[in-house]
């Protein structure tokens, strides 16, 4: 290692484990400034902060909201890393952080399952959590250690208990779907046979009997073939309804694929090119500087500006963001894209969403700018109405989609950095320079109406309420 990268690692592990041993004589002799140290306070618009939780100070991705009964449980997926439990006293590995959220100003820890059930001190990750209620059981579904899907019982969310593996000696796995109405999952995950990450379907209406279905993904993807270039991996898929909408490219070469649920389940399962296009209703293709991450239907919208249209005023569309992955803006500028899919043999954008870097000069705060993720729940609260988009050193952004030709920005908030906010450091002219900022990763809703974002830089996880002219355009009880 050289001097100057190992300057850069002890540089970045002081401000992992706190400044409060450096003086401001050792800042400036680092070339760092007092204000790229101390990072930032909350910024708001319409948007309360009710509670916030650290997440034991682990690196969060995907949250996702349970109600059962009068109890609200917070199930969070995490990145690769390790923190200490203040529950078992002991160091584990990253995976499932479980709090309970019935009450959203004080959210209470209830477990933490290692991503490594076999080893809990191996350093680990499980990003990715659904949940189902089958009969009068609660499930949980993760990927783990990034190499298999698992299944463990949460029924009583203070003693989860393993059930099952759906799958394992995978690669690379990410955003799983579940439909808890039939128990289908789509798993996204890489298979040594396939070129690139691919989906894997099965039926998890059993938790402790997984059975396959078919394996699933674009042509050019399957085993054999000898297509160039490889089309763009799959990031998720969302089911609704008949349909399931693939997103592939994540930041890059992005495809939307949608697809005939019944065809996709019951079409030959031999991943042959003809058999991998039978179910698929429609693809648009983004230009090679755009992806697909997140892909949300919202079907039905009714357009009051469109009252006297001939073909009347009702239409469907998917929200799919491009995300960012690179920090400072060092990138293409990513977005937020309204595709009309009225017409669902030609998918059409017309409409997109970005912040305005100079409203925050995001450029200069450090880390990513630009959209991750929109929420993934249904709720009659919001859904049609208000879609919320993370959008990392921008904190989360509610959007007005009631006229998805037209969205607007309604709310935003943008959390504060805390002492566990992991800075990202970058070697520049005058030297290292290391900033704490926000990296808001992804946002969920519940059926309450609350907000919940977390935070990939380990500053927890945030709880808010919209307030203002933004509450008055959800559909509250």
């Amino acid at each position: 290692m050289t001097i100057r990268r190992y300057a850069r690692f002890a540089l970045c592990l002081t401000f992992i484990f706190g400044l409060a041993a450096w003086n401001v004589d050792d800042l400036e002799a680092q070339g760092l400034t007092d204000q790229e140290t101390k990072g930032h306070q909350s910024e708001s618009r319409n948007l309360a902060l009710l509670g916030v939780h650290d997440l034991q100070g682990r690196s969060a991705y995907q949250p996702i909201i349970h109600g059962s009964g009068n109890r609200w449980i917070a199930y969070v997926g995490t990145h690769e890393g390790a923190a200490l439990n203040p529950i078992s006293g002991l160091m584990e590995g990253n995976g499932t952080v479980i709090v309970e959220v019935t009450n959203p100003r004080k959210p209470v820890t209830l477990f933490h399952i290692p991503g490594q059930r076999l080893d809990p001190s191996q350093r680990s990750q499980a990003q990715m959590v659904r949940v189902c209620e089958i009969g009068d059981q609660t499930y949980l579904l993760r990927s783990s250690m990034r190499t298999r899907h698992e299944i463990w019982n949460v029924t009583d969310p203070s003693t989860p208990h393993f059930v099952s593996t759906v799958v394992e000696g995978l690669t690379v796995t990410h955003k799983n779907w579940w439909e808890c109405d039939t128990g289908m999952a789509y798993i996204v995950a890489g298979d040594p046979a396939w070129r690139v990450r691919m989906t894997k379907i099965y039926d998890l209406s059993q938790p402790q009997e997984p059975a396959f279905v078919r394996d699933f993904g674009l042509v050019g993807q399957e085993p054999g073939s000898q297509m160039e270039p490889v089309p763009a991996a799959i990031h998720g898929p969302i089911s609704r309804a008949n349909r399931v909408y693939f997103a592939y490219g994540t930041s890059r070469n992005g495809v939307l694929q949608m697809v005939d649920r019944d065809k996709l389940l019951k079409g030959k399962a031999l991943p042959t090119p003809e058999n991998l296009l039978y179910p698929q209703v429609a693809r648009l293709d983004l230009p090679p500087f755009w992806g697909g991450h997140t892909s949300f239907p919202v079907i039905d919208v009714q357009i009051s500006d469109f009252e006297d249209n001939l073909h009347g005023k009702i239409r469907n569309f998917v929200i799919l963001t491009s995300e960012s992955t690179v920090d400072d803006c060092q990138e293409f500028r990513h977005g937020v894209f309204f595709v009309d899919i009225t017409e669902e043999t030609r998918p059409f954008p017309v409409a997109s969403f970005q912040v305005s870097e100079s409203s925050g000069d995001f450029c200069q705060r450090g880390g990513r700018f630009g959209p991750h993720a929109t929420n993934e729940s249904f709720t009659p609260i919001y859904y049609r109405r208000i879609v919320f988009v993370s959008y990392f050193n921008a904190g989360v952004r509610a959007v007005d989609i009631r006229d998805p030709f037209h969205p607007r920005e309604v709310a935003f908030f943008i959390p504060a950095t805390t002492e566990k906010t992991e800075p990202k450091c970058k070697e520049t002219e005058d030297g290292i320079q290391c900033k704490a900022v926000i990296q808001t990763n992804n946002v969920e809703v519940d059926d309450r109406g609350f907000i919940y974002l977390v935070d990939r830089a380990n500053t927890g996880m945030h709880i808010l309420e919209l307030t203002g002219e933004a509450r008055s355009l959800a559909n509250f009880p």
